[in-house]
């Protein structure tokens, strides 16, 4: 399936949504920001390592659009060299992503261990025409059906935008933040961290002092619950508040929910 999320200039990550994605989709992860006139680049088979290390440069690089791709592996061998994103035609300044499966002109022939993707990145597109040209990429979605969806990002000069959703009306946005699918739906049981209060159907509020999510006794100048991380600012918890991230973010293990949260 692949999960392929797209986030605008300034959007924040939802850490949740992103690991659930990496929980569905195992063969191999990746992103790219782009930072100014150039594109940050990462891909790793390790998903905790991919998605920490997404979070820090997000936080770093705010200000540009960023793709964060998750793997499903449908063609090509499972490794690095196979994770999303891929620059086009070798250039380094344009890079895609992809969810789906593309049509059979793209797939690896016998002996060929690249992916449908990386094969369309590489050689098929370089010679379909110019993605900076808007035709091309309408010409594009037609091809790859609407049951493809492909996010470019670029710093190529030559292009009139930073970034571009292929077939975006098949994905959903929510939160601001867009997604191939509803992959990136209802969290695995290893984030769960439920309380009596999350699930009694006669839910009531917190007595004053008191958590009101479990209900543990806060220190009157707490800006957080410190037994299940509730804020008491945007009344979320960690990975979705984004309140402290960025002092919490030179300290990723004091932060992140990845960490010592076993099922």
């Amino acid at each position: 399936m692949c999960l392929l999320t797209f986030l605008p200039a300034g959007a924040p990550p939802d850490v949740a949504a992103l690991w659930h994605g990496t929980q569905l989709n195992g063969d191999g992860h990746g992103f790219a920001i782009v930072d100014g006139d150039r594109l940050v680049v990462r891909r790793g088979m390790d998903a905790e390592q991919v998605l920490e290390e997404f979070v820090v440069a997000r936080h770093r690089h705010p200000d540009g659009p960023a793709l964060f791709h998750s793997r499903l592996g449908t063609h090509g061998r499972h490794g690095v060299d196979n994770c999303h994103p891929f620059p086009v035609g070798g250039d380094q300044r344009t890079v895609l992503a992809h969810n789906g499966i593309l049509p059979a002109t793209v797939r690896p022939a016998r002996g060929d261990a690249r992916s449908d993707t990386r094969i369309a990145a590489e050689d098929f597109l370089p010679a379909f025409g110019p993605l900076r040209l808007r035709r091309t990429r309408l010409q594009l979605e037609r091809w790859m059906t609407r049951h493809n969806k492909m996010v470019i990002l670029t710093v190529d000069r030559r292009f009139k935008h930073r970034s571009y959703i292929l077939n975006e009306k098949s994905g959903v946005w929510d939160g601001g933040i867009w997604y191939s699918n509803d992959g990136y739906l209802e969290p695995p049981p290893r984030w769960s961290h439920a309380s009596p209060c999350d699930t009694a159907p006669d839910r009531r509020p917190a007595p004053a002092g008191r958590c009101e999510r479990c209900g543990f006794v806060l220190d009157p100048v707490a800006d957080a619950c410190p037994d299940c991380g509730w804020c008491l600012d945007c009344g979320r918890t960690p990975p979705d508040c984004w309140c402290y991230a960025p002092a919490a973010l030179d300290s990723w293990s004091a932060w992140s929910p990845l960490r010592d949260r076993s099922p």
